[in-house]
């Protein structure tokens, strides 16, 4: 188990940081913030695929075409901790050396568009570990939908 979750989490955690980073470098100048956050939610989504795959992965090839449900569970929310980290450092890196003035910016945007009642001060630190913990939740829930597709029992 410990293999696959190294593996697909591995997948996941570059595949998070590389899409992710490609669409904050690229996107943020020619996009507005709606379709930056729409692209990141995509780039979540694509590297929280590789929980189904390592899920799928384990059953057939680790354990006798046999996954429990809380087995998958275990393993998806491990490889989806895996994939949130690949995102959070790519944040963080963005947020912290690439565009340090990018909270400043967001929430001036936010301001001119009359949607800043309550601005939380955000760091690249707390931002971060937010989206840690968003794409392990995310996480959690496609690993809950895939091994309800892919459990088997004896």
């Amino acid at each position: 188990m410990k293999n696959t979750i190294i593996r697909f989490g591995g997948y996941g955690l570059i595949t998070g940081f590389v899409i992710f980073t490609l669409h904050l470098v690229f996107g943020i100048e020619n996009l507005d913030y709606s379709t930056n956050e729409i692209l990141g939610y995509i780039s979540i989504f694509l590297s929280l695929s590789f929980i189904f795959f390592g899920i799928k992965h384990y059953r057939d090839r680790i354990n006798n075409g046999v996954v429990s449900l809380g087995k998958a569970i275990v393993i998806g929310i491990l490889i989806s901790i895996l994939v949130g980290l690949g995102i959070a450092i790519a944040d963080f890196i963005y947020t912290k050396y690439i565009n340090p003035s990018f909270f400043s910016n967001y929430e001036q945007q936010l301001i001119d568009q009359g949607k800043a009642e309550d601005i939380i001060k955000m760091t690249s630190t707390s931002a971060a570990l937010f989206m840690l913990a968003l794409v392990t939740i995310i996480g959690f829930i496609i690993s809950l939908i895939s091994g309800l597709i892919l459990q088997r029992k004896n």
